[in-house]
């Protein structure tokens, strides 16, 4: 697919964010560009779509990388491997450079988990997953120790571990997630989309991998518009989230002034920039090339890019 470009007003204090002159880029559409984008030096960028891992590759081309995978959020580790949330079969795996899957879980406590979403890996190399129910809930297996129903936050530990870190009290419906480069915060994307469900970006304190629950603190809220779904940092420690909507949703999603995009935000929750993205959902997004500034998004089931002044956070070197 040729790429195209959308001139798109960017909104807010971004001349120290994008690139002078910067358009939004379209690299994939057709449903390649779904959720989940992740960057590799020699494969380019996989993300999840069409039922599959869907690859645009270094020389422009779109193709097929894995059929039928059923996955959400991807993420390259330190080795290059790719780990994987699969909402079908309701699993995390990583996947190495030969191709040998791992399945890293799939069960807490003897019951399975809803839909495993969104995937991060922190400074000590532990992952960390949401696990919420978008649609029909009767799949929902796992209980809190009070017997409600739980969509949480996990931890796999390098021995294989799993451990709850967030639950009901902590979070509605958990989406994104971030382990922030200096190890001493953890990013939940609360994404409720019910009637008067939870549209918020927390913060959590982190150190060695423990998470302070008691630690919550609120980054941004999206009101009665659709909330925040993957996000990730750049260099400087900015925060770059998928969230709103360009076409209302109600009742659920009223507003109409909570639009599509990316929306930039410093640590402490200021608004600093946001790029609009003109097809809804935009899911998510991940910093790639060969300097870190090409910035992909996905949205709609499409794939875009648009260049960034500073480089982004990745976890493979």
């Amino acid at each position: 697919m040729q790429a195209a470009f959308l001139m798109l007003a960017l909104l807010g204090a971004d001349e120290g964010i994008f690139e002078k002159g910067a358009k939004l880029e379209v690299l994939a559409g057709g449903g390649e560009g779904g959720e989940g984008p992740a960057w590799h030096p020699t494969l380019g960028v996989l993300s999840s779509g069409k039922g599959g891992i869907c690859r645009f590759s270094l020389d422009g081309k779109a193709s097929i990388h894995k059929k039928d995978a059923g996955t959400n959020g991807l993420l390259f580790d330190k080795e290059g491997r790719l780990i994987a949330c699969e909402p079908v079969r309701r699993r995390v795996t990583r996947t190495d450079k030969a191709g040998k899957v791992t399945v890293l879980a799939e069960t807490f406590g003897g019951k399975k988990f809803n839909q495993p979403n969104d995937v991060t890996v922190d400074a000590g190399g532990r992952v960390f997953f949401t696990d919420p129910v978008y649609g029909p809930r009767g799949l929902m297996e796992l209980k809190d120790e009070k017997g409600r129903f739980v969509e949480g936050v996990y931890r796999i530990d390098t021995g294989g571990e799993v451990t709850r870190v967030l639950g009901r009290d902590e979070v509605d419906r958990p989406n994104g997630i971030l382990a922030s480069a200096d190890g001493k915060s953890l990013y939940v994307a609360d994404n409720n989309n019910d009637v008067g469900g939870t549209r918020k970006l927390w913060r959590f304190g982190l150190k060695g991998g423990v998470v302070d629950a008691k630690s919550r603190t609120l980054v941004y809220d999206w009101g009665k518009g659709r909330g925040p779904d993957g996000l990730k940092e750049d260099t400087k420690g900015r925060l770059f989230v998928a969230g709103g909507l360009n076409k209302p949703n109600p009742p659920a999603e009223p507003a109409k002034d909570v639009k599509g995009g990316i929306y930039v935000l410093s640590p402490a929750g200021e608004l600093l920039a946001f790029l609009p993205v003109p097809t809804d959902e935009v899911t998510n997004c991940a910093f790639g090339g060969k300097d870190r500034r090409d910035l992909y998004i996905t949205g709609g089931g499409t794939l875009y890019r648009i260049r960034v002044k500073e480089p982004g956070r990745t976890v493979l070197p």
